[in-house]
């Protein structure tokens, strides 16, 4: 073999070097084979080593970092350093714990770099013990002092759940460096004290020591967490004048607490003016609209990102589609899905978790039953949609079916809101034993304390189940004041069983708690007119008018032709208003004849029968079908929202027009979805 070059590995280095900031694993092989066919058979130099070791471990192959290690005669720290960082960074606490006890057995002791890669290891898994044996070691050796090596110490002590040992070692700190104090917000953050994190804050500014945008974009996390819209405000005023406004993080982290502070115009004025936008960005800006009511707008930002050049990411696509899940957009949320097939981005976990949300929110259950099952790894969140998707179509059958195979596979626990979706769906099909079943041992089975839904979920099973009184005794043997969704359920109950005095006691406890809900008098005064007790019933609409409040007026809506078609009762301005008024007379000619009656129950008792049956026949929902039936082709189904309750007699009348028609028809209203085919309702009509 002929002589090397001087400069040759020095060149191999750099070479190995540019593998690593390049993740480029063929390029790093390839300087490998050539060190290896230069020097053969003399061993490899420690530094060229330590190179390869570094290399294989940050592009997370530790077979072939362990093996370059076991190679060399004499490895140094920075050798076993290397290889416990890497194998921390890419997610193998494990093997770092096991690499460490190997260096102290060398003659090569861990260093100030050492030891933090290590605690990481150990806050990862979590595990305290091995945590507090490094802190053990850390302090005998001497290297506690390094304020990176403590730092790592204090968030191993918060992230294995040890906030007490934390406190105490962060106070023991001789300086605390801006990094230790972000450690302590961030940590507080995750276990869910955002008032800690602020306070960690303030006590940052009184020690002198300046923030950094990690300490900004904390302090406004816990902020919007906390909903302190006043005291994010004020942090605003403090970055504007600490000139930190064009930072990209900060500027993320000032929308997204305007967002949750449901203050959308501020959100968007800082949003507008910054100067660079990532992905981050638009999907703080997104979310800001869609958890305030304007799902349309964003949508076109979704649209506007994408004119931009922004690539869909996971965030993005899976933000979007909550906002399809809340304006029934299935068409929508079906062109989303296939733009995430597109972007290889369907296989991740947020995208599948708001995939079946949305398509079980949209109706289309079977489509998310599919996303489901194609799904490689499944969150809480996932489970909780599945199960919620079946208990708005109330199949309590299969959403008992899906939270059993969720218990038995024991890789994802039930959570509260679990509970709460598996109760729903038992109270919208009259499963009395098992929801009540679930709510009785929740806390023994789960270690979960019910909740005021879980209270609301009890009432609601029991009220639809004709058990009103024992409803209301769960109530007042309640240790928390009942809320707004507690009396409503005992008021449902009591106007689906005509209980109009239990009626009158739960209406008058939901006028304390929102005298200006119109709902609840409406509900009261059809309680009153369905027991016959008319007086009763005009005088609640009478208290109504007296105080201004006004009852919501009820609209569908129906999407055809990427337009959405909105139907008022008695609508008189729609385009087609004369197809869909023949169109419902030939119906209700049809419905007739096939034994449909009119439910007049709850027309105004002033108007004669006639009358009743001709306001009926006027309803937002029934104009709303009718154009369906006009443009929609035979075959596809007939969706149709709507912003309230159905009545009565609009559910037997959609029972007839799907059976007359052979139409399958879906109907979301405010509570639940109606699958009407061939003269039934999925509901089986216990709604």
């Amino acid at each position: 073999m002929g002589p090397i070059h001087p400069n040759g590995p020095q060149a191999l280095a750099g070479a190995i070097e540019l593998a690593v900031s390049s993740s480029s694993l063929l390029l790093g092989r390839a300087a490998h084979a050539q060190i290896v066919k230069a020097l053969y058979p003399l061993p490899l130099p420690s530094f060229l080593s330590n190179h390869l070791i570094n290399m294989y471990s940050k592009l997370d192959l530790p077979g072939p970092a362990s093996l370059v290690l076991s190679l060399d005669p004499c490895p140094s720290v920075v050798s076993f350093t290397a290889l416990i960082s890497g194998a921390a960074q890419n997610y193998h606490p494990l093997l770092a714990l096991r690499i460490f006890p190997l260096l102290l057995r060398s003659s090569s002791r861990p260093n100030d770099f050492t030891l933090p890669s290590v605690l990481k290891a150990a806050a990862s898994i979590p595990c305290a013990v091995a945590g507090i044996q490094l802190h053990a070691f850390s302090l005998k050796s001497g290297l506690l002092s390094d304020v990176f090596v403590i730092s790592a110490a204090l968030d191993m002590y918060h992230k294995t759940g040890l906030s007490s040992h934390a406190c105490l070692l962060f106070d023991e700190m001789p300086h605390k460096n801006i990094v230790s104090w972000n450690a302590v917000m961030t940590n507080a953050l995750i276990a869910g004290r955002p008032d800690a994190a602020i306070a960690a804050f303030i006590r940052l500014r009184v020690s002198g020591e300046e923030p950094n945008e990690v300490s900004f974009c904390a302090f406004l996390n816990a902020c919007a967490a906390a909903e302190y819209f006043r005291l994010g405000s004020q942090l605003h005023s403090f970055i504007l004048r600490f000139g930190f406004d064009p930072n990209l993080s900060v500027g993320n982290a000032l929308v997204d607490f305007y967002g949750k502070c449901s203050c959308v115009l501020a959100a968007r004025q800082v949003f507008d003016e910054m100067l660079l936008k990532n992905d981050v960005s638009w999907c703080s800006i997104i979310v800001a609209h869609a958890q305030n009511a304007e799902e349309e707008v964003a949508f076109n930002l979704y649209i506007e990102a994408r004119r931009e050049g922004f690539v869909p990411t996971d965030f993005m696509i899976s933000s979007v589609l909550t906002t399809c899940s809340i304006l029934s957009g299935l068409d929508l949320g079906r062109s989303l899905h296939a733009v995430a097939v597109r972007s290889c981005i369907e296989g991740s976990i947020f995208v599948g978790s708001a995939l079946v949300d949305m398509y079980g929110k949209c109706g289309s259950i079977e489509d998310a039953k599919q996303v489901f099952d194609d799904m490689p790894d499944r969150n809480s969140v996932t489970w909780n949609a599945m199960i919620s998707g079946y208990a708005a179509q109330g199949n309590a059958a299969m959403a008992l079916s899906v939270f059993d195979e969720m218990t038995r596979g024991g890789e994802v626990m039930p959570n509260y809101v679990t509970l709460v979706c598996v109760m729903s769906a038992c109270a919208r099909e009259g499963r009395l034993k098992e929801g009540m079943e679930l709510f009785e041992t929740m806390e023994e089975r789960f270690g979960i304390k019910p909740r005021m839904e879980h209270y609301a979920c009890a009432v609601d099973l029991l009220g639809r189940a004709g058990k009103e009184e024992k409803a209301y005794e769960i109530i007042k043997k309640m240790a928390m004041k009942p809320s707004v969704s507690v009396w409503g359920a005992l008021l449902n109950a009591c106007r689906i069983h005509r209980k109009a005095e239990l009626g009158r006691i739960a209406a008058e406890e939901l006028f304390k708690i929102d005298p200006l809900d119109s709902g609840n008098h409406v509900l009261l005064s059809n309680i009153y007119a369905s027991a016959g007790r008319w007086e009763e019933s005009i005088e609640v609409r009478k208290d109504m008018n007296d105080v201004g409040i006004k009852k919501e007026p009820g609209c569908s809506w129906i999407a055809w032709k990427d337009e959405i078609h909105v139907f008022q009762a008695k609508d008189a301005i729609h385009e087609k208003i004369g197809d869909i008024r023949a169109t419902l007379a030939d119906l209700r000619r049809r419905m007739i004849a096939a034994g449909y009656t009119p439910d007049t129950r709850f027309a105004l008792y002033e108007l004669e029968e006639e009358e009743k049956e001709s306001e009926l026949h006027q309803h937002s929902e029934k104009l709303a079908v009718a154009f369906g039936l006009i443009c929609i082709p035979a075959g596809i189904p007939i969706r149709i929202s709507k912003n309230l309750r159905v009545c009565g007699d609009c559910h037997q009348a959609m029972k007839f027009i799907s059976g007359i028609e052979g139409r399958e028809i879906i109907l979301r209203d405010n509570v639940r979805f109606h699958r009407f085919k061939d003269y039934k309702c999925s509901c089986r009509d216990y709604w």
